[in-house]
């Protein structure tokens, strides 16, 4: 009985030494100034985000987690000592995020991702248009202030053209990268009110390859719905 017992216990030890077993989407990088805490592999399940993998981290700043994918999508790092949450496209192979603490989330250095790449170049244009827009609106609340209703009026004629121009931008941008299922996201995120005559060319745009991705499925019983309820 003794003999069994021990067997069980090194069996368990084993066990327990064993490196955990790897998906298909490996996450690693370092995050400069961490001293300790869990950071969290996170991403929608339903409606609600869940952690898929977790790692302890103490005096190290580097840090592999993975989960297996069957299709792009948006993830999440966060960390347990504050509030702030890193979002990435998840795809398969290896994701390299290098960030640091004091300003977690801020601006990380993201490679291995092309659908992220697709992301970063509409946001780095997309944040120009939101700039301008803050800009317009925080000239109309002075106007306001002084009863300026003529530039007031100026203004927010200026600004419906931003938006305008940002809506055509954003329609172009995902027709232009229909072979990316980032163009499925960005049409699901950014042009949820858009006409849905638009909807349904960047629908039928896509590749078959992003028609069948999670965000491809998305925006087509998207779209589906919005006709259906149109008739």
């Amino acid at each position: 009985m003794k003999k069994i017992l021990v067997i069980s216990l090194l069996l368990l030890i084993v066990a327990c030494s064993k490196e955990k077993e790897l998906g298909n989407m490996v996450v690693q990088g370092k995050i400069k100034g961490i001293k300790k805490g869990t950071l969290y592999l996170k991403k929608m399940r339903d409606t609600l985000i869940v952690s898929v993998d977790s790692i302890r981290l103490f005096g190290k700043d580097s840090f592999t987690l993975s989960d297996n994918i069957t299709s792009p999508e948006m993830y999440f790092l966060s960390l347990d000592q504050n509030q702030s949450t890193l979002s990435f496209f998840g795809e398969e192979g290896i994701i390299t995020i290098n960030d640091q603490v004091e300003k977690f989330g801020v601006s990380p250095v993201i490679e291995g991702s092309i659908n992220q790449k697709i992301l970063e170049s509409y946001k780095e244009v997309a944040k120009k248009f939101q700039g301008k827009q803050l800009d317009l609106l925080a000239a109309n609340m002075q106007a306001q202030k002084d009863r300026d209703l003529e530039t007031s009026q100026s203004l927010r004629k200026q600004a419906e053209k931003q938006n305008l121009k940002k809506y055509i931008y954003t329609i172009n941008f995902a027709l232009n990268n229909a072979d990316t299922e980032a163009a499925a996201y960005i049409t699901l995120t950014e042009l949820v009110n858009a006409n849905v005559k638009y909807l349904d060319s960047i629908n039928n745009s896509l590749t078959k390859k992003v028609q069948q991705s999670l965000y491809g499925k998305k925006l087509a019983e998207f779209v589906a719905t919005i006709k259906e309820t149109e008739k």
